[in-house]
């Protein structure tokens, strides 16, 4: 299983590293216009991440980086330590500066606990940025959703965010279990989330499996909100199950926020597929890999 964990992880700091170079971008003429097919890391087209550069994560991975950071210094999932590097990374950033990162500092600012100081923000990156979770609770499913979903609250204080933190979280513990990732999918809506908005949008994102990724995304929305990131990432995973990199690449081409979506896709396709799927170029040219070997060995 330590393999396969590695392999969520780092997949899940690749999906976003390799989504910077045309992270919301939503016209993919452009994308195919300017790059051609996508297989690797590039500077910033937009000027959201212009202090980045090819390798380097959007602030979706920066803050995911944190979370890996805080569970290898304390062993597990503390919310005031988490919080406290959290806040440390954003004093001095550059990097961009979405919603919902302004928004919990505001209600830091005006003094609301670490517990209750979540923005509002309805987007999937909150619940994107969980993979660092398993290397400290590979075997514990009961903390490692309550770690999956406080993390989440902190930034993003939404119900159907935390939901989803909570179905990636056990989704993705079954697939590291041995399960296939849409047995595992089933099983896990159908014992947690039947009758849910979550059921609802998981189904969505299934019965799209055979159809063109471009469009399926385009149809859902290439936003960053729940409602329309969440079907995007289980068409990835159900159309490109056996097949890491054609997920990934399939993913940025279809535009949007690619981060987003990305990042639990490839977490539960490396928890799927292990290390090797993950092809070499990714691993050398990413900008975090040797903090991550740290933290990761």
């Amino acid at each position: 299983m330590k393999d396969k964990i590695k392999a969520a992880v780092w997949g899940s700091f690749i999906a976003d590293a390799l989504a910077l170079g045309v992270h919301w971008v939503y016209n993919t003429r452009v994308i195919d216009k300017k790059f051609g097919r996508v297989e690797g890391y590039l500077d910033p087209m937009t000027s959201y991440h212009k202090s980045k550069r090819a390798g380097d994560q959007t602030h979706f991975g920066d803050q995911m980086l944190v979370l890996m950071e805080s569970v290898a210094a304390v062993s597990g999932f503390e919310l005031e330590d988490f919080s406290r590097r959290w806040q440390t990374l954003f004093e001095s950033y550059t990097g961009y500066f979405d919603g919902a990162t302004k928004g919990t500092l505001q209600n830091l600012s005006e003094g609301q606990d670490i517990n209750s100081c979540g923005s509002a923000s309805d987007d999937l990156s909150g619940a994107s940025r969980i993979a660092p979770l398993f290397a400290v609770y590979p075997d514990d499913l009961q903390n490692l959703v309550v770690a999956a979903k406080r993390q989440t609250a902190f930034t993003h204080n939404n119900a159907d965010v935390t939901a989803a933190a909570e179905f990636l979280a056990r989704t993705t513990a079954a697939v590291l279990a041995g399960a296939n990732p849409l047995d595992a999918v089933d099983s896990v809506v159908g014992g947690h989330f039947k009758g849910s908005v979550i059921e609802t949008l998981v189904m969505d994102g299934l019965d799209s499996r055979e159809m063109d990724t471009r469009q399926v995304i385009a149809d859902f929305g290439q936003a960053c909100s729940v409602e329309v990131a969440l079907p995007g990432v289980m068409h990835l995973i159900a159309r490109y199950t056996d097949n890491f990199k054609e997920a990934l690449v399939e993913n940025i081409m279809a535009g949007g926020d690619s981060a987003a979506r990305g990042m639990p896709a490839a977490m539960i396709l490396g928890a799927h597929l292990g290390r090797d799927a993950i092809p070499g170029p990714w691993l050398d040219g990413l900008a975090s890999r040797a903090r991550l070997e740290q933290l990761l060995p």
